[in-house]
Order: C-alpha cells, then sequence, then structure tokens
C-alpha cells in the first residue's frame, strides 16, 4: 500500500477554505464596482461641449464600457469557480487533480485555490 495522501486533512481544508472566502469577498467586490462602472450613465460634464469632443467621448465611454463588461464576465467566472472550490472542500474532492488523481501542492492552491490540475497535469495540456 502507497503512502500517498489522496486527501488533505481538515486543517488543510479550513486554510483554503479562508484563502478562497477572502479571495470571492474581494471578487465579489470588485465585480460590484465594474458593474457600477458599465451601468453608470453620467455625462462626466460633456454636455456643453463641442459636439466632435462629444462625439470622440462617446466612443471612449462605449470602449471603456466594453471593457468593463468583458472583465465583470471574468469576474463573475472566478466568483463560479471559487464557489466551485468551496463544493469541492464540503465534498471531500479539493485539492485532487482531475487528471491525475494525485494530491495538488499546497502552494499550487494557496496562488490558486480554485484549481482542478496539478503543475504535472497542466503541463500535459
Amino acid at each position: 500500500m502507497s503512502d500517498v495522501k489522496l486527501k488533505y486533512s481538515e486543517e488543510d481544508l479550513q486554510e483554503f477554505k479562508e484563502i478562497i472566502l477572502k479571495k470571492k469577498a474581494r471578487a465579489e467586490e470588485d465585480l460590484a464596482y465594474l458593474k457600477s462602472a458599465y451601468k453608470n450613465d453620467a455625462n462626466n460634464g460633456t454636455e456643453d461641449t463641442s459636439h466632435s469632443f462629444k462625439s470622440f467621448d462617446e466612443g471612449s465611454e462605449v470602449m471603456n464600457k466594453e471593457a468593463n463588461v468583458q472583465l465583470a464576465i471574468r469576474q463573475e467566472k472566478f466568483i463560479r469557480d471559487l464557489n466551485n472550490a468551496l463544493l469541492r472542500i464540503e465534498n471531500g474532492t479539493y485539492g485532487v487533480c482531475r487528471v491525475l488523481g494525485k494530491l495538488i501542492q499546497k502552494e499550487r492552491l494557496r496562488l490558486v485555490p480554485h484549481a482542478t490540475l496539478s503543475i504535472e497535469a497542466k503541463r500535459k495540456q
């Protein structure tokens, strides 16, 4: 019988859960900020400027809103991935590489707590 661990201890899981919850709270704050930025209808005081400048400003504003929408979509996916990681903690599969079935290194999980692949499996992709 091998001495390879197949799951993390409760203490390890609690550490990862705290990391995930902190990242999730920060991500939700960032998402709220992004959403408020792209939903903002403020004209930034351009109503009394020349039409050509206003057109340029509106085009720039549209580009900024589109960029913020894309960032918000990425942030929503990140939050979903963090929620999935919390579910894996609850069901006892957290930290196990979905390709190799081995534990993902703690250092990797501390940096990327929603990871489902070990570095070894990621390199093989």
